[in-house]
């Protein structure tokens, strides 16, 4: 395992960081207006979040030991296409929650 200063001295670290990235935004850019090129990259954020954190667990799910299998790629599938034809992330989600669990209880 990893010893316990070395293990504070990387909690304080991140800490720090991240602090420091919310800070630029708030404490130091947060009473200017940012640039038109800034903002329009900053649109984008949000969008990219939920498949970075989505893409890892159904492509390498730890559930079966980093093997693919279909239910979770059927789920992200039925997501991907309710929200494309929704545009509604809430009915994405639910869509693909239902897809994963109907799934996993039919095919064990």
């Amino acid at each position: 395992m990893i010893e316990t200063g070395t293990l504070w001295t990387v909690i304080i670290v991140l800490g720090l960081g991240s602090f420091g990235l919310r800070f630029v935004f708030t404490g130091l850019v947060g009473d200017r207006a940012m640039p038109d090129w800034l903002l329009r990259h900053l649109r984008y954020t949000a969008v990219a979040i939920l498949p970075a954190l989505v893409a890892p667990q159904v492509v390498w799910p730890v559930a079966t030991d980093g093997v693919f299998d279909i239910p979770r790629a059927a789920a992200a599938t039925a997501a991907l296409l309710i929200g494309l034809v929704t545009k509604n992330v809430l009915m994405a989600v639910l869509s693909g929650a239902v897809t994963l669990y109907g799934l996993l209880y039919l095919i064990g």
